[in-house]
């Protein structure tokens, strides 16, 4: 990963952990208890860094759900970063909270969703007194609406791979749509997807309501790659230096923006489903462009019955299915219309 240099950098920070007591910094703090219905806890963490200067504070987390590690594994090399830099002089202007793991039980389980079968991004804004996921939307949603600015790592974990990209919601609210179309610009991926915001129970729908400007960011999947953990550090950065909070300026990029209102628009998990239970054969790429029609994929049920997945939609394909063995419903691939095109 690049080093953040002094140049880049210019001001004390202080470190802490906003939910246990650390071996290596000794800082005190309070756990957040999470209950699960097995009477067993766990701890939601949280690392605050924060600068002498006054500015924004800025929320990033990943691990809203347990099988997607490289985003994981990014916000660790962001804490470790500014654990390295806690004891020089470093020009942060604001705070910043790590979550990196949100869906403990769900990481534990190398899982989408934890124990309970709940999807912690579709459950927000929790419940404090509800199960171990709906806990954990709760406190979730709680730093969000303590924050000014919020960034969620996501990637398609297990089963799907989605092209890198930064989204948002097309928040009615002009001055925070520009805020997040920004965001994206400077986190620099190839991509930017604004979507509709009226999908409830998500970060970014918390985020919406609290008006905190917010972006997700999607990376890869499946087999992740490793080099993603650095995209996705530098990203982070990127935005921080949007914000002000720290120097220096980020490359220029080529990107492709497609920005689509209509309702439904943005939600992964319906997109051309499977007909039936069986074993999928996709005829699909990430990146590929396809009309309506298109054969997307094959699905072979064990008696070997064949259908075919046709596209439902004209324009990129951004999210395809890895597992093979997909159940009747299941999304085979998303497309992202170019909406008002001919």
């Amino acid at each position: 990963m690049t080093p953040i240099t002094s140049a880049e950098l210019f001001c004390r920070l202080t470190v802490c952990f906003a939910s246990r007591t650390c071996a290596r910094t000794n800082c005190p703090a309070k756990p957040i208890r999470l209950e699960r219905q097995t009477n067993m806890s766990v701890e939601l963490i949280k690392h605050v860094f924060e600068g002498d200067s006054g500015g924004p504070h800025l929320l990033i987390s990943a691990g809203v759900h347990g099988d997607e590690f490289v985003p994981i594994r990014a916000v660790r090399e962001l804490e470790q970063l500014f654990r390295k830099q806690a004891s020089e002089t470093i020009p942060l202007n604001g705070k910043v909270t790590l979550v990196p793991i949100v869906n403990q039980p769900a990481f534990e389980l190398a899982h989408r969703c934890g124990p309970d079968g709940l999807d912690l991004a579709r459950v927000c804004p929790g419940n404090p007194d509800g199960t171990t996921t709906q806990q954990a939307a709760h406190d979730l949603t709680q730093f969000i609406r303590s924050a000014d600015y919020y960034v969620d790592l996501h990637s398609g974990g297990k089963a799907m791979s989605v092209l890198p990209l930064a989204g948002y919601v097309m928040h009615s609210n002009a001055d925070i749509l520009e805020k997040q179309r920004a965001m994206a610009r400077a986190f620099g991926l190839p991509f930017i997807w604004g979507t509709s915001a009226n999908l409830d129970g998500r970060s970014l729908s918390v985020a919406r309501d609290a008006n905190v400007p917010a972006i997700y960011i999607e990376y890869l999947g499946g087999a992740e790659q490793i080099e993603g953990v650095d995209e996705l550090t530098q990203g982070c950065l990127g935005v921080m230096r949007y914000l002000g909070m720290i120097q220096g300026k980020s490359p220029l990029k080529e990107q492709e923006v497609i920005e689509d209102p209509r309702p439904g628009s943005g939600h992964m998990q319906v997109c051309n489903p499977a007909p039936m239970a069986g074993i999928l054969n996709r005829d699909v790429e990430l990146g590929q462009e396809v009309s309506t029609g298109d054969a997307l994929g094959t699905v072979t049920a064990a008696d070997n019955d064949t259908a075919t997945v046709h596209a439902e939609q004209t324009g990129k394909v951004v999210v395809v299915r890895e597992d093979m063995n997909v159940n009747k419903g299941d999304a085979i691939c998303v497309i992202a219309e170019r909406v008002g095109e001919s």
